[in-house]
Parts: C-alpha cells; structure tokens; sequence
C-alpha cells in the first residue's frame, strides 16, 4: 500500500529573500560551529537587522574568515560560570536577542541572564556547563535529557510574562514537531476526521488519540558521503561532532513511553514516579537499535538516540479524563546518521567511549547524499504514515551558503523560531510544541527541499525471518517490544 497527497517541492534554483521581520536591537551568536556559521546568512537574508548590531562570541577561530566576509563583529572568548555576565552584557545593548548554539555552556545561565534584561532567547539543545554530561558523580537522570529540560521549564513563570525563551528549536527538536502537527491534520484528513486545526495542547492530544496514533518515531536516514574514506583517530559528522557525541554516546537512551505499552524493557527505567512518560534505558543511544521507516530507505535499524522531543511531544499529546491519564504515544528518535559517522561512533566504543582527538564536520567534501528527516506516525487507520523533508546536499548548496543538508534544516528552524519569538517578545520559556506551527512551517518550508509523505503497510514485524529467537508481540505489531532489537 503506497500514496502520495500532500507532497511540496520549492524551487531548488533559487532561494526566498523576504525580511520575515524587522529587529532594530542587537543579536549575538554564541558558538560559531558549522551551525552559526550557516545560520548567520539566514538572519541576514530574513531579518531586518543592521550588520553592526550582530556579534559572534566563540571559543576558537573557526568561521572567523565567515564573520568577516558577512561584516560582523567576532570575539573570541569561552564563556563560563565565572565571566559570561561581563562578555555578553555590552554586547547585547538594552534587550536584544541571544542566539546560543554553544556547546558547554549552560542554556539555563543564559535564558535566567536573558529574563532579568529583557532580552531574546533561543538555542538548540538544553546545555549544561563543561563536564556535564560525563561526570561520573552525577545520576541518569541529572545528565539526560530529561534533567536538563526539567531544568529549563522550572523558569517558567505563568503568572509573569517574561521575555521569550525558546528552547530545544533546530530540526529535531525543533521543526520536527511541526512535522508533526502537519502530519497529524494530513492523516485525520485522509481518514475520514473533520476536524479544524487544534488551538491548544488539549485539542492536539485529543485528536491524536481519536486517530489512534500509538508510536510515534523522528525517524532519519543521512545518506550524504565524502570523496574521501573516514580517517582513522577522527570522528566525522554531518553535524556537531561534540553534540552527537554527548547524546549518542554519554547520556543515557531516552524516550516518551505510550499507555497502550504491555511490555516493560528490561533495561529500562522511571525517572520519576509521579511523571509516567519519560523513561531511560542504562546504555547510550548510539547502539540502542530500533527498527523504523522512510519512503526512500524503506526498512532500517535506527538509533534509539535521546533528544528533547522524544519527551516532548509525548507528554503534549498525553490526554487526560479528569486527572486520568488515558492515552499517550510512544515517541523516540530512530536515527540513521551519515556513513562517516556510523565508523566514528565504532570506533569510539572501541576506545572505551573516547571522542577521538580529532574532529571534522563534513561540508565541502560531500559528494552526494540527502538527509531525510520526518514523523512516521503508526497505528491508525491507515497503518503507518511518514511526512517530512527530503533535502539533498546540491539543493542545499543551492539554496543556502556554509552548510550541507543537515545543517540546513537545522538552521532553518533556528530562523523560524527566532521570527516567532520576535514577533511574540513575551512568551516567556516555550519549546517547539507551544509555538504556531503555520507561522514556522511558512518561513522553513522553502528550504526543505521536498516536503514529502507517503502511507505504508510496513510493521516492524514485515519480514522477520524467524531465523533466531525473538521475543515479540505478534498480537500488537506497534509495541516497542517488536520495533527494539535485543
């Protein structure tokens, strides 16, 4: 079973030019890696701003000779406990907007140092400061996932609105759960729902359980490669080389667990009683293989890598009758990653878990490749259903400067949560799931390539071939019993 109807191509030639947004206040880029270096030519493209009111503030040289082709200002100057007050204070005039895509540096410090100045806050990863996520002293739960966006939402301040902090906002987390909101209008559609596009978290939820949506998987497949084989002793990546190596490797495998589950995992557990959804497994990410889909890769063993929206969106789209909880998906990230990266990550666990010595993000060695990133969104109606962007590195190079595909989704979403946040200045501590998906998807969509969909009647359990013991649940194909591999 197979069909095609919602599926948008956007000129692979050219690229919008439209101000999305006026800011006449000063923005500074923490961290200038391969995403601030892309990112840096979408704000000037789409946001009204002069060129001497942005400064980068960085660790190393790196896209140094970038900022000064762009006309900003560069420091370099490591922040830390002890001096980011007094780099970033005169940096960022009276408000402005502060762009963190650091790595090391604590997203909570900033967005608190943003609160009491009235100043704009985003980034792409809830960051402790160095040494977090690898000191033997801390607990699970201190140094995942979920311990540091409990530490994020505990500033929030419903009754006094605050400047707005989005947190968690690039491709996944990030667009990806407007993907979703998409996706979920496009299967009640095609399913026979009339329903109007929901205007709270209760109404997403309701709608969700009504389609019965059992599991959900952000489910990517990097096929980008290099002219040249992967170097021994480096880790290669399409993307932040420390970044992946925290969450695929450090922390703990995380994701949302659904109430239709029967099955506990044997190497799974709470962090925390009252809160039933977001569970850890005691081994990282990077070699907790999931069985997942997409339209062009079909069948394949993802990552069960841990990432914001797994709990995320799990817990917005948990409903509740009265204090009842009735219906929550299972939601986790399955993850592919580029070819380089998948010989990096072994050759990392074969040195105990060591980041090698030396690190490079691939950019203008690529060749050929895509990234295909979506929601596949299973158990309803009409079995499974996958919609997201198919973006290939030539249309990528087309459309943006400094980056390959990757990259660019990323930074796309960064562009579309920062002209959210400055048209909604006073929305406090939000995440990708509280902001108007339409109001994103307008601005990320031209460069996604191509926004594809595709309905499936593929199960984890298609084509098992009984050839070694499996302990599966062949009564419910979309238990995560059957989509883990022991």
């Amino acid at each position: 079973m197979s069909e095609t109807k919602h599926t948008t191509t956007h000129s692979k030639t050219s690229h919008p030019e439209k101000i999305h947004v006026q800011f006449p206040e000063k923005i500074v880029l923490v961290g200038f890696g391969s995403i601030g270096q892309g990112v840096l030519p979408l704000i000037l493209r789409h946001i009204g701003v002069d060129k001497k009111d942005i400064t980068i503030v960085t660790g190393d040289d790196r896209g140094k000779e970038i900022a000064k082709k762009e006309g900003v200002h560069f420091v370099v100057e490591p922040l830390n406990p002890q001096n980011y007050h007094k780099v970033l204070e005169p940096l960022l005039g009276e408000k402005g907007f502060l762009v963190n895509l650091s790595v090391d540096v604590s997203s909570v410090n900033l967005i608190k140092f943003c609160q009491d100045r009235g100043t704009l806050y985003i980034d792409t990863c809830i960051e402790p400061w160095t040494g977090g996520y690898v000191d033997p002293t801390l607990t699970f739960t201190q140094r995942s996932n979920f311990g540091l966006r409990e530490t994020a939402l505990a500033l929030k301040n419903p009754t006094n609105p605050s400047p707005t902090a989005v947190i968690a906002h690039g491709a996944n987390p990030g667009i990806i759960s407007h993907f979703l909101k998409r996706a979920l209008l496009n299967v009640a559609k095609d399913t026979g729902h009339e329903v109007e596009t929901p205007k709270s978290r209760e109404e997403w939820a309701k709608l969700a359980k009504d389609l019965d949506i059992k599991t959900i998987h952000i489910a990517e497949y990097d096929t980008q490669k290099s002219d040249k084989p992967k170097k021994i002793g480096c880790f290669e990546n399409t993307w932040s080389v420390y970044g992946f190596h925290a969450e695929g490797v450090t922390q703990p495998s995380e994701l949302g667990w659904g109430t239709h589950e029967k099955h506990w995992p044997k190497e799974a557990k709470k962090h925390s009683e009252e809160r039933q959804s977001p569970i850890y497994m005691e081994r990282p990410g990077a070699i907790t293989f999931v069985q997942t889909w997409t339209p062009l890769q079909k069948n394949f063993l993802g990552r069960l890598v841990t990432h914001n929206e797994s709990i995320s969106i799990s817990e917005f789209l948990t409903h509740r009758e009265g204090d009842v909880v009735v219906y929550r998906p299972t939601v986790h990230y399955a993850y592919r990653p580029c070819d380089a990266a998948v010989l990096s990550l072994e050759e990392a666990f074969g040195k105990n878990r060591q980041l090698q010595d030396e690190q490079k993000i691939l950019l203008d060695e690529i060749v050929s490749g895509m990234d295909e990133l979506g929601v596949l969104l299973m158990g309803h109606k009409k079995g499974a259903y996958w919609y997201g962007s198919q973006l290939t590195i030539d249309e990528a190079r087309k459309l943006a400067p400094y980056q390959n595909a990757t990259g660019l989704q990323v930074t796309a979403g960064v562009l579309g949560a920062m002209v959210w946040a400055i048209k909604n200045p006073q929305s406090g501590v939000v995440e990708a799931d509280d902001i108007d998906f339409e109001c994103v998807m307008k601005i990320i969509e031209p460069y996604m390539g191509k926004m594809y969909d595709e309905y499936s009647d593929w199960t984890p359990l298609k084509g098992r071939d009984g050839l070694f013991p499996e302990e599966l649940d062949m009564e419910d194909p979309w238990q995560f019993k059957n989509f883990r591999i022991p």
